[in-house]
């Protein structure tokens, strides 16, 4: 009986994934892995007093967590990744819910006045989400000292 040993090269995380298709790979797993040179998304976003904890799914404002439902935290996560741009509703309600029309942009001001509450809930206090009417929202940049850029 004759033995083989082949030496075969270790593999990185991403050749192994680049042969792996459908449900042999969770799509976060896929999400997780980078191509050789990139660059990975830090897992937190901080803006103002707002802190966004991506790969735990939690927020917090002032150190406290906020209590958002899946699809505020969707909203929330989708604002602050392109923090400073304008998102369009029809933009916005595609990435939230797969389609858009009048009901899902009605639902998505629904949606933003209640996430705006718990973001913002003193009236006076630092504006996080504005909006641009007919158009869409965008999520300010503000600095650590409490200005908007």
């Amino acid at each position: 009986m004759f033995f083989f040993f082949f030496f075969f090269k270790q593999k990185t995380a991403y050749e192994i994934s680049a042969c792996l298709v459908g449900s042999e790979m969770c799509i976060r797993d896929r999400l997780a892995i980078t191509q050789p040179g990139e660059q990975q998304e830090t897992s937190v976003f901080k803006n103002g007093e707002l802190e966004i904890d991506y790969s735990a799914g939690c927020a917090y404002l002032k150190g406290e967590e906020l209590h958002l439902t899946p699809i505020e935290y969707k909203l929330l996560c989708l604002l602050s990744r392109n923090a400073g741009k304008v998102l369009t509703h029809t933009f916005i309600t595609q990435q939230i819910w797969g389609r858009c029309s009048e009901n899902d942009v009605a639902s998505l001001r629904v949606f933003m006045a209640t996430l705006r509450k718990k973001l913002e809930p003193e009236k006076n206090g630092v504006q996080y989400i504005q909006t641009h009417i007919g158009i869409g929202y965008r999520m300010i940049r503000i600095e650590s000292n409490g200005l908007a850029r």
